[in-house]
């Protein structure tokens, strides 16, 4: 029994079932999440031989210091950003020894939203060991922050599966 909806339970379970026959593992790289995907795949029984780690980078300090984001990136993009959001799932593939990543930056709200960069709007990346590339914008609209951070694991579950079917 997942303490997850459905929708996200029964995709990491699959995702931690084909890993472990593959004898691959992900890290994750999140700011808006704040680490309820690696929660999310550390929910399955047996994923400890799958998930390797996960990065919490809620500031960009953290994104700099513990995934080597560029400060030029965040300055010339922002912590939200296709940018910063593929520097993450670099930095976590990188600092790991996952054969995937996968990192999302965005905001959850309810507040900080600008007309440019509203609330519900997230990036997300995942990255594979063979150099193969995924990037998401998704603009979840102000759906609560529950919500979006809800619909935020889904999306990056979804490109897990993708991209590890794919690369």
């Amino acid at each position: 029994m997942s303490i997850f909806p459905a929708g996200i339970a029964e995709p990491a379970e699959r995702i931690i079932a084909s890993l472990t026959a593959r004898g691959e593992m992900v890290a994750t790289a999140e700011s808006c999440t704040g680490g309820l995907i690696a929660s999310a795949l550390t929910d399955v029984a047996g994923s400890s031989a799958v998930v390797d780690r996960g990065f919490v980078t809620y500031t960009n300090e953290a994104k700099v210091q513990m995934l080597g984001v560029e400060e030029d990136t965040l300055a010339a993009f922002g912590a939200v950003s296709k940018e910063t959001a593929l520097q993450m799932a670099h930095g976590a593939l990188y600092r790991s020894r996952a054969t995937y990543a996968v990192a999302v930056t965005g905001i959850a709200g309810p507040s900080g939203g600008s007309p440019q960069k509203p609330v519900g709007l997230v990036h997300l990346a995942a990255k594979a060991r063979n150099g193969t590339l995924l990037h998401r914008e998704m603009r979840y609209g102000d759906i609560g922050r529950d919500g979006v951070r809800l619909a935020t694991i889904e999306t990056a579950l979804e490109m897990l599966q993708e991209i590890s079917q794919t690369a």
